[in-house]
């Protein structure tokens, strides 16, 4: 079973810069990923908020050149799905992934999360036929026709301007009477003539026949329900921690997240946790990177018996 000082769990902004941080430091690191290196970021479109870039920069671009970076100091990067965890209360942890098993002296948890769902019927039978949660991935597929993003975060108005520059309309659809988007991510959204919004609304259905078509919406005000066209729904309202694997294993909130101190440190000793699977994570690129950073600095402190 081969070893290391450090192995990190996720591939995401928070795993890379841990993964940077531990191989500079000469420790012995390995990230495990299991969809794609850069996490959320390689598919965001454009980045505004990470220090460094005045005229900003593409998500899949700032992916690669973190990956790039963390390879270049010795980290190994490996592409496999992490399915359980033991030994954790012992000098040399043990991770098993659907391939392979490990054994580690510290542990970084950088597992992130998933897109939640909506849970309404056709959800499931129309993804990747008309329901998507990646913009950037998938919106190619509708160029010319209308869609819907269901949401009214950050998120939900990023993705649904990125859309506006290939479909030919996008109505957002929010719960609320109010988004909870940034400011300046709203004056975008009301500024730009191709983007509606559709306020105190939800998708009760999403219907069509081999592909989707429209969706029935319900008018939270008037209570009434109607179909609405559209051949493309992108579903942005909010993430689920992907802890799944840990569960019974270490402390977690109700929804998921691992706890954790301030410097990233869990409830077992060599074991450590951040980014977006962390409670009180904020959910933005730069604080993930420096969740990671403290995690990494956190273990080689650890291993070094200071």
């Amino acid at each position: 079973m081969e070893q290391f000082d450090v192995l990190i769990i996720g591939g995401g902004a928070a795993g890379l810069g841990a993964g940077l941080y531990s191989s500079r430091a000469m420790l012995k690191t390995m990230v495990i990923e299991k969809i794609g290196f850069g996490g959320q970021i390689l598919v965001t479109d454009e980045i505004e908020n990470y220090p460094g870039f005045p005229k900003g920069i593409k998500g899949p671009e700032l992916s690669r050149m973190m990956e790039e970076q963390t390879r270049r100091f010795g980290a190994e990067l490996k592409y496999e799905e992490v399915v359980a965890v033991e030994q954790l209360d012992r000098p040399l942890k043990i991770v098993h992934t659907s391939e392979n098993s490990y054994c580690a002296k510290t542990i970084i948890i950088a597992s992130g999360g998933s897109h939640k769902k909506l849970g309404v019927p056709g959800e499931e039978d129309y993804s990747g036929k008309g329901v998507s949660y990646c913009a950037i991935c998938d919106a190619n597929f509708f160029r010319g026709e209308e869609v819907i993003v269901v949401g009214g975060g950050d998120a939900a108005l990023d993705e649904g301007s990125y859309l506006t520059g290939i479909v030919e309309k996008v109505t957002v659809i929010h719960r609320r009477d109010q988004l909870r988007a940034s400011k300046i991510l709203q004056e975008r959204a009301l500024a730009n003539p191709k983007m509606d919004l559709l306020l105190n609304h939800v998708v009760e259905e999403f219907r069509g026949t081999d592909l989707m078509d429209r969706v029935l919406t319900k008018n939270l005000k008037t209570g009434k329900s109607y179909e609405f066209p559209a051949t493309g729904a992108f579903i942005y309202i909010g993430f689920i921690p992907n802890s799944g694997f840990l569960k019974g294993v270490l402390p977690t909130d109700d929804l998921g997240h691992i706890n954790s101190d301030i410097q990233m440190r869990t409830s077992i000793p060599g074991i450590f946790v951040c980014g977006d699977v962390r409670t009180h994570s904020e959910r933005q690129l730069g604080s993930a990177v420096g969740d990671g950073i403290t995690a990494a600095l956190a273990a080689y402190h650890y291993i070094s018996g200071d």
